[in-house]
């Protein structure tokens, strides 16, 4: 038998909004089960940066979910909202190395310039014309950030990786997707560069998550290769859906694993169920 140590590190990272639906549930248990497939180890990140509706009664429940089903993970969990610091100097980096411009364009701006974004994603491509030269002066950081900054995309090159459920992927940048966020004008990171910056930091070699963020994969493979650092390994889940073909969402409040629980159904019931669509 072979006693080599696994070099594998996967990751939970619930968004504390709501309490967690099957969905949700599901994609946790698989990172799971493939970090044990592995011999690896398991993170758990909270990903609570959405100030208005992260709650700490969701993170709370989301922990208490997670651990009736069965799942385990290391300590200590790393909290997003105290790593403030840490990415603003993964912002620094980006400034210094030119890669990022200032943007006072509103979100509705962009959105009725470019049309409506992809139906897996939130963020639709950033008008070229929008964008300020390449050669334009590029403005200090302030202390307290109260413009949006995005990262400029390489127009033209196509990004591809393959992943391990959905196989091999490809995109335009600048055509399927553009300039994205990197940082906010309410002085916090985006989901992109928090993301990048936590999966580098806690060493992840593979990520375990939803099929709706196959595109952001590519706007996170631009900032690995920009902080020089190799990218981990993707694994985009199914997506779960209701009777009318609607993927579960946080409003979807009887398909909860809080509302399960309290009906008696059981944490072997849900992985059978699990188990059986996987």
């Amino acid at each position: 038998m072979d006693s080599t140590p696994s070099s594998y590190v996967g990751r939970l990272a619930p968004s504390p909004t709501g309490y967690l639906h099957l969905g949700h549930v599901r994609t946790f248990w698989l990172a799971t089960e493939r970090a044990r497939r592995a011999g690896g180890r398991l993170l758990m990140r909270i990903d609570d940066l959405d100030y208005d509706r992260c709650k700490p009664i969701y993170t709370q429940g989301a922990l208490e979910d997670l651990a009736w089903l069965g799942l385990e993970w290391e300590t200590p969990i790393i909290t997003q909202s105290e790593r403030l610091s840490f990415y603003r100097q993964t912002l620094e980096q980006l400034h210094a190395a030119g890669l990022i411009f200032p943007c006072e364009r509103s979100r509705r701006d962009v959105r009725e310039a470019a049309g409506a974004p992809h139906e897996d994603d939130d963020e639709p491509v950033y008008p070229k014309e929008f964008r300020p030269p390449a050669d334009a002066p590029l403005p200090p950081l302030s202390a307290v950030i109260r413009t949006n900054w995005r990262f400029r995309v390489p127009d033209g090159e196509t990004l591809t990786f393959t992943d391990g459920h959905a196989g091999e992927q490809s995109a335009v940048a600048g055509r399927d997707f553009g300039d994205f966020l990197v940082w906010r004008k309410d002085n916090l990171p985006s989901y992109q560069l928090a993301c990048v910056a936590d999966d580098i930091a806690m060493g992840i070699t593979e990520v375990v998550r939803g099929a709706d963020l196959i595109r952001s994969t590519f706007r996170q493979l631009l900032l690995f290769r920009a902080l020089g650092r190799p990218a981990p390994a993707y694994y985009h889940c199914d997506l779960m859906r209701d009777e009318q073909g609607r993927r579960l969402a946080k409003r979807h409040d009887s398909l909860s694993l809080r509302a399960m629980r309290e009906q008696g159904v059981t944490p072997a019931n849900i992985i059978r169920k699990f188990s059986a669509t996987s």
